[in-house]
């Protein structure tokens, strides 16, 4: 016997379960200011939290959408007075009832419209705009004065400022103490008075480690020491900052905060807390770069933190290049160590000694390299280094001229300057190195200068582009260029000079072979642009200069272009390029893979 029922159940189960699934009906809000601006209604939709819940959070819980239309009157009105209207009209009903009057233990079932009106009113200006006492010399902002519009953000920044003026000259303990705000509404007028205390003048007082800081490996007398607070100096906000900067950078810790204590100390005195927390003591990492003509470089890296119990860290690298090359060279080698001391002298040094050993085996030479140096780098400022040092250096080279030893003494003076937004992927800011490396020759070697500089730039294009540039230049001066190592001697072409040029291909002709150069020049440029939230693509041009004589007379050029993609990701971007050699005849693609931008 049939049993027709059955699917007239099922067909009601289903409508069951597609209704369940349907959402609650849709709150409708909207937001009339008619004689508002454009630009007003869009900042009055930003802080309007009923807006937020309806329109971005799909919110449909009545208590919600009732407690967020009943905050908007505060909101709104914020909103207004940051704009100088001091007299408007806000209304915000729900289901057609005043937000305001309804109890949120009598919530509707369920919230149907909201309807928020706002009449701006009137914009008020200034009548009176006073802040004060202010330290000799110091002004109010430019538009926190009579007749100017009574904004409040610029009353906050006239405050802020004013106290921020007298932390600048040693008064730490600045705070405002008063204020009146008076809003005519017949004159349409604000008067704006605002009073500061400045406190005493004080000096920097005893540097206090907190109960954290105590469980710290490193000695509490090299923390104290490497946060340099200028004990006994008269108190300054960037002294702070500075200090806890010195810390952040040294390495050994995770986090670094330097506060100024509660009350005065004795003798008129900012006591200092630091509070550290200690950084993983070992530390190891891998980086991979492809180059069509270089073949592989793989590189590693050890790091131990806090070696003696004084900041101290010994980082030791490795790298073998080369792998798989098919640029006629073989696989080259490279093993180093450093190891650096925080503070060493003054909180804005670090000493620093390394260990340096080579073997490369490059298209043009083979060379095997030995050195050790010392030196100190000094931290200037928080975009500017230099560094001063000097070493002992042993090289045996192979190439053109033979083979050869050589026996230097150097030195090493060198300046950086660096305000990149990101260091893998900048934006915008510069990147400018310049060093100095005087040689002198002993046991029959002669003696020079090498110099090198690299400078890098970087613009924003709108949201999306940047366009961004490289200079390098190089110049071996002194000894003729068969008495400089082969490693002090400059090439172009490659993944870091020309891309689209075979590694090293541009060198110094002598007797049928190819020799590096005393002199080089190199420039890059690359549009880059952003396609997606991760994906980016760039097109490039390089061009390089290589001559024999250290003064740049009577080289040759030779450039490349290309083009690349970039996968972003958080340790940086994945870099693709592919280029061609530029005037002559392309009868080779170069592929080029990495970590972070070409430059």
């Amino acid at each position: 016997m049939p049993k027709r029922h059955r699917p007239a159940r099922g067909r009601l189960a289903a409508l069951t379960l597609v209704l369940t699934a349907l959402p609650a009906w849709a709150t409708e809000v909207t937001l009339d200011a008619p004689d508002a601006a454009d630009w007003l209604k869009d900042d009055l939709r930003s802080a309007s939290l009923a807006v937020k819940a309806v329109e971005q959070e799909e919110v449909t819980d009545p208590q919600e959408l009732l407690a967020a239309a009943q905050a908007d009157y505060q909101r709104l009105v914020a909103s207004l007075y940051s704009h100088a209207y001091y007299g408007p009209k806000v209304s915000i009903r729900v289901n057609g009832r005043e937000a305001a009057d309804m109890s949120v233990l009598d919530e509707p079932n369920s919230v149907d419209t909201i309807q928020i009106s706002v009449d701006p009113g009137p914009r008020f200006r200034f009548g009176e705009a006073v802040v004060a006492p202010l330290p000799d010399g110091v002004s109010p902002p430019e538009d926190f004065a009579p007749g100017k519009l009574a904004q409040t953000p610029i009353m906050r920044t006239a405050v802020s400022d004013g106290v921020t003026a007298w932390r600048d000259r040693g008064y730490p303990k600045a705070e405002a103490s008063s204020q009146s705000i008076t809003a005519d509404h017949r004159t349409e007028k604000v008067n704006a008075r605002f009073g500061i205390t400045p406190g005493p003048k004080l000096t920097f007082g005893d540097v206090h480690l907190s109960e954290n800081s105590a469980k710290s490996r490193v000695r509490a007398e090299r923390i104290v020491a490497i946060a340099g607070v200028p004990e006994g100096e008269t108190f300054s906000p960037e002294a702070v900052q500075t200090a806890e900067r010195r810390l952040q950078r040294a390495g050994a810790f995770r986090s670094a905060v330097v506060q100024e204590d509660e009350g005065v100390g004795p003798n008129q005195t900012q006591e200092i807390t630091i509070d550290v927390e200690d950084a993983r003591r070992r530390r190891i990492g891998a980086g991979i770069e492809l180059d069509t003509d270089d073949g592989l470089t793989v590189t590693t890296y050890w790091i131990h933190r806090n070696l003696f119990g004084g900041a101290e860290r010994l980082r030791i690298d490795g790298e073998v290049a080369g792998i798989g090359g098919l640029n006629g060279g073989g696989m080259d080698y490279t093993l180093s160590a450093l190891l650096t001391r925080p503070a060493f002298l003054h909180a804005d040094n670090t000493l620093y000694y390394g260990v340096n050993v080579e073997h490369e085996d490059e298209p043009s030479y083979t060379s095997d390299l030995i050195e050790a140096a010392v030196g100190v780098e000094r931290y200037i400022n928080e975009h500017l280094t230099g560094k001063l040092g000097f070493g002992v250096r042993y090289s045996q080279t192979d190439d053109a001229f033979g083979s050869r030893e050589f026996y230097h003494i150097i030195g090493t003076a060198g300046i950086t300057w660096n305000n990149r937004d990101n260091e893998l992927n900048p934006t915008k800011g510069a990147y400018a190195e310049a060093e100095l490396t005087p040689f002198v020759g002993v046991n029959g070697s002669k003696s020079g200068v090498r110099f090198e500089g690299d400078l890098r730039g970087y613009r924003a294009l709108g949201e999306k582009f940047v366009l961004a540039g490289r200079l390098q230049l190089g110049s071996v001066l002194g000894p003729d260029i068969e008495d400089v190592p082969s490693d002090y001697l400059f090439y172009s072409g490659g993944g870091d000079t020309v891309r689209g040029q075979g590694y090293q291909s541009l060198g110094v002709e002598v007797n049928g072979d190819t020799v590096g150069g005393r002199s080089f020049f190199g420039v890059s440029t690359e549009l880059r642009a952003n396609v997606g939230k991760s994906i980016g693509v760039v097109g490039f041009v390089d061009a390089g200069y290589i001559a024999g004589s250290s003064t740049f007379e009577n080289g040759d050029w030779h450039a490349g272009a290309g083009v690349g993609a970039r996968y972003f990701t958080p340790i940086g971007p994945v870099r693709l390029d592919v280029a061609v050699p530029l005037g002559e005849k392309i009868d080779n693609v170069q592929l080029y893979v990495g970590i972070g931008q070409a430059f």
